[in-house]
């Protein structure tokens, strides 16, 4: 008996058992990225998996904005076309002025009154061009502020519009009323699209183990490894946290599973 005793001992020091029950995936904490009152908060929709509208954030003052900054871009873009059109006018009269008054410059019977006339003309023309030139630089310097307004009205009602696809809403952290601040968390949600195993291997386990079959509840798997802690757990001191990842887990979550490696 003693030789079989030492041939099966190696084998139940590898072999050692142990007990995970499958986690989601990931948890995530949602906070709030802007100020605002609560205006919606189901709590029903607690406890289920859903692709919907969770929270709501007071935005009324932010679509007053943003439809009175989008009529104020559209007003400056007609300016801005009005402007151009005048700018086009403004062009060819500056242009004939400017040649009335290299012609006129030109001609020594003409006085030293028509040469001042159409020099004063031609000035004048240019200068109304330039201004209007300047006038439509502007316009559209506040056509870029404008945009960027609207693009900041736009992102602050969607970042006040709190929505989830295909997760587990597992709590909601504030209520309708409550007024959250930036940074504030808002709900707990779960992706139970997978689901993970945690171990806590000890050193000795470790060698080759990736290299070894992993056995759950007893029946031999294809499931691998995904990841090992390479400093040891801050809990467990003297083990190393090791994860498995489960592709259908399915409704099996929090189900507690023996766990081998062979």
């Amino acid at each position: 008996m003693k030789p079989i005793l030492l041939l099966l001992t190696p084998l139940f020091l590898f072999a050692k058992v142990h007990y995970a029950k499958i986690e989601p995936f990931e948890t995530i904490t949602l906070k709030s990225a802007v100020s605002a009152q609560v205006t919606k908060a189901n709590i029903k929709q607690e406890g289920t998996t859903l692709t919907a509208t969770i929270i709501k954030l007071d935005d009324k003052l932010d679509q007053i904005k943003l439809t009175s900054s989008r009529a104020s871009l559209q007003l400056i873009e007609n300016m801005i076309q009005t402007n151009e059109e005048i700018l086009m006018a403004l062009s060819e009269s500056m242009q004939k002025q400017e040649d009335y008054n290299y012609r006129i410059s030109t001609i020594a019977s003409a006085s030293k009154t028509q040469k001042d006339n159409a020099f004063y003309a031609y000035t004048n023309a240019k200068t109304q061009y330039l201004s209007t030139q300047e006038k439509i630089d502007n316009l559209k310097k506040q056509k870029l502020d404008l945009k960027f307004e609207v693009a900041r009205l736009q992102d602050s009602i969607a970042k006040k519009s709190i929505k989830i696809k295909n997760k587990f809403l597992d709590k909601l952290l504030v209520h309708k009323g409550d007024f959250v601040n930036m940074g504030t968390p808002l709900a707990k949600l779960q992706d139970l699209s997978r689901g993970k195993l945690l171990l806590f291997l000890e050193s000795d386990e470790l060698k080759d183990i990736k290299s070894k079959h992993i056995y759950i509840d007893d029946k031999a798997t294809k499931l691998k490894i995904s990841k090992i802690w390479k400093v040891t757990d801050e809990k467990f001191i003297s083990s190393y946290r090791t994860e498995i990842i489960l592709k259908n887990p399915q409704k099996n979550f929090s189900k507690l599973l023996k766990v081998e490696f062979k």
